[in-house]
């Protein structure tokens, strides 16, 4: 009760004549002190993000909504809000706008994301049938596969003879993950299902990966991954960076899982949790980076 009023107080008052008293002492406005004080990276956007979203100036609370194109604008607005003299910042405006690029970035990569995630797999859409095919191509290379619905579909990790069933969670942005990993990490993804192929220690490499990208969405979508985009993509992330996000999952899961060893695949959704755990905690540290140390295929 004491902290919610404290907050309060802050938020409503406090930090105000904090803010005020600063300025007349430094002669910088809070984002100056911000993006002067702190180096490129999560610590340094979460605050600026949050000093924007907490003024009360329209136009700065606005400005973390902008379209990427819109951003040199706000920027500008900004400096003019703020009565920002450039001649003794001249850093500031590149830095703001780092800022903002990375801050309007995941708000737009999350809306691309979840479009993807809607998009239903349509096995009369040639472009989603030839994604299939060559998902199976890139991780069975030597085996052909004897029809479109087939038990085959088993072999990498699906539960029927036809895959589209499996997508309807995740849509399209479960099977563009797989195919992502695949063809990028080639050798990666053929090393994790075979892993996943174990007799003993085998589970369901495309379910898996399918409900690792539900994690990665989750993330996302809870602005959880935002220390980890923040300090990895200088500037806007786009969906290549969702993707590879993926791969890092899909690759360390499968470490994850041979390093515990399960009794069996019905001790998956507590396995499949003390990994989000784990991959959350990572996330708490600001210098955060889940990055998959391999060499690309391409």
């Amino acid at each position: 009760m004491l902290g919610c009023i404290f907050q309060y107080f802050y938020t409503s008052f406090l930090r105000f004549w904090l803010k005020w008293l600063l300025r007349q002492l430094t002669g910088k406005c809070e984002l100056q002190r911000i993006c002067a004080g702190y180096k490129p990276g999560a610590e340094r956007t979460a605050r600026a993000e949050y000093s924007l979203e907490s003024s009360k100036r329209k136009v700065l609370r606005a400005s973390v909504n902008a379209e990427e194109d819109a951003v040199e604008d706000y920027v500008e607005k900004i400096i003019k809000e703020k009565n920002v003299k450039e001649q003794k910042d001249p850093m500031f405006k590149k830095n703001l706008n780092l800022c903002l690029l990375q801050i309007t970035g995941y708000k737009n990569l999350y809306l691309c994301v979840e479009q993807l995630r809607k998009e239903v797999f349509d096995s009369e859409k040639e472009e989603h049938e030839k994604m299939l095919l060559k998902l199976w191509d890139l991780l069975m290379p030597s085996t052909t596969l004897e029809s479109r619905v087939t038990k085959q579909w088993g072999d990498i990790g699906f539960q029927g003879d036809d895959p589209k069933t499996d997508f309807r969670g995740m849509g399209m942005l479960g099977l563009t993950n797989l195919v992502f990993f695949s063809e990028n990490y080639t050798e990666a993804a053929r090393q994790v299902l075979s892993h996943a192929n174990h007799p003993n220690l085998g589970y369901s490499y495309a379910i898996v990966g399918i409900n690792l990208t539900e994690m990665a969405y989750s993330l996302l979508k809870s602005g959880a991954l935002k220390p980890h985009l923040y300090n990895s993509v200088e500037g806007s992330p786009q969906m290549k960076h969702f993707h590879q996000l993926y791969c890092y999952l899909a690759y360390e899961f499968n470490k994850f899982w041979i390093q515990e060893e399960p009794e069996s695949i019905m001790e998956f959704n507590m396995y499949r949790e003390k990994f989000h755990e784990k991959v959350k905690r990572l996330l708490l540290d600001p210098d955060v980076t889940l990055i998959l140390n391999l060499d690309s295929t391409n």
